[in-house]
């Protein structure tokens, strides 16, 4: 083992939760520094890159398991909306009980971030825990 590689892991790691995060297993999250403490926190702009997705949740300030983001593995996200196979997903909101989701991308004008693509045989409903796959395509512009 390379020694500049020592006391790390993978997988899902345990940091406190910076909102409550209660019932949100399958939101998109971020890992952020507050007051010099690493807390988990829900995307709050449209610009946030969530790298983790809530593994199982917590009331505020409770430790909460969070699983990284990784191209080489299936995730199952909260959706909204109705998701096709294989269509860019993009943050549903960034504030209100849509923030964490994910929805297909809109055909609305706007700038869009693409981070995810759907893996299900079938579209979704809404609510459905989509199977997808990390896609780090960047800003899409929708004209």
């Amino acid at each position: 083992m390379n020694p500049t590689q020592s006391n790390t892991q993978t997988g899902k790691i345990k940091r406190t939760a910076g909102v409550d995060l209660t019932g949100l297993e399958g939101y998109l999250c971020l890992l952020v520094a507050v007051s010099n403490v690493g807390v988990v926190l829900l995307p709050a702009a449209i610009t946030d890159v969530p790298g983790f997705i809530v593994d199982d949740g917590g009331a505020l300030a409770d430790d909460v398991s969070i699983d990284p983001l990784s191209p080489d593995r299936q995730y199952r996200v909260a959706g909204k909306g109705v998701i096709n196979p294989g269509a860019a997903m993009v943050l549903a909101a960034i504030a209100g009980a849509d923030a964490g989701k994910a929805r297909q991308l809109p055909a609305t004008t706007g700038t869009y971030r693409v981070i995810l693509r759907c893996e299900e045989l079938n579209p979704t409903v809404d609510g459905q825990l989509v199977l997808c796959r990390p896609s780090a395509e960047g800003n899409i512009i929708v004209a």
